[in-house]
This record gives C-alpha cells, structure tokens and sequence, in this order.
C-alpha cells in the first residue's frame, strides 16, 4: 500500500508546524511583508497560481467557488501551469506538504482546489 501523504492549507504568515512538510508557496505575487529568505516559505511556484485575470474576476466570493474551481481547473491544463502543478504533484508524493498563501480566507482560496486536485484518485 503506498504511503497517505498529507496536504495542509496555510496562510504563509503563521510559523510552520513541526510536522507539515514541505512549505511551498502557490500565490503568482510574492506576499507582502516576507523575506525571499524567510523559512516560512520553502518552495515558490507562482505558476500553479490562478492567472490574474481569474483571481481579479473571482475575488473570493463564495457564490462564484463552483465556476472558479471549473476555470482554474482548466487553467491547470495548460503550460506553464501544467509543469508547475506537476513539479507540485511530485512533491506530495515524496511526503507532507503545506500549501501556503497570503490569501485570508484560505477556505474559498485556490488552494482548496489544488489539494482536491492532488488528493489521490482525483485531479489530472
């Protein structure tokens, strides 16, 4: 049986748990307030991010989730999208890892389709 990695959700502003993994931030700018050398940020792959013109159009209201998620799905079909979620596909399978973002509501963010996607027997 292959082992169960977990995938954690995070604002990148709170200090990382002592067991959450890799931290890979998955926002397209560079978050406010943050060091380029600041530890609560191990990975960057700002092209897994939705595109702008998608996050400007969402802009995290609850009633646009469901066709948010269909857009950004198929965002992640094309490149370079593609080659950044597959970079991120291959480090969950290495072991846990903490999806962060500077987004404050994290539960209508990008990253809960992300981890959707890359929970096993879902996504591309």
């Amino acid at each position: 049986m292959a082992a169960k990695h977990r995938i954690r959700l995070a604002r990148v502003y709170e200090e990382p748990a002592p067991d959450e993994g890799t931290r890979v931030l998955v926002d397209r700018l560079w978050p406010r307030g943050i060091r380029k050398t600041d530890p609560r940020v191990g990975h960057w792959l700002p092209d897994v991010a939705p595109s702008t013109e998608l996050r400007h159009w969402y802009n995290h209201q609850a009633e646009l989730f469901d066709e948010f998620e269909t857009r950004y799905t198929a965002e992640l079909e094309t490149s370079p999208a593609a080659e950044a979620f597959d970079e991120l596909r291959d480090m969950v399978r290495r072991g846990p890892v903490t999806l962060v973002t500077a987004t404050r509501e994290v539960e209508l963010s990008h990253l809960v389709v992300l981890a959707g996607l890359l929970t096993p027997g879902k996504g591309r």
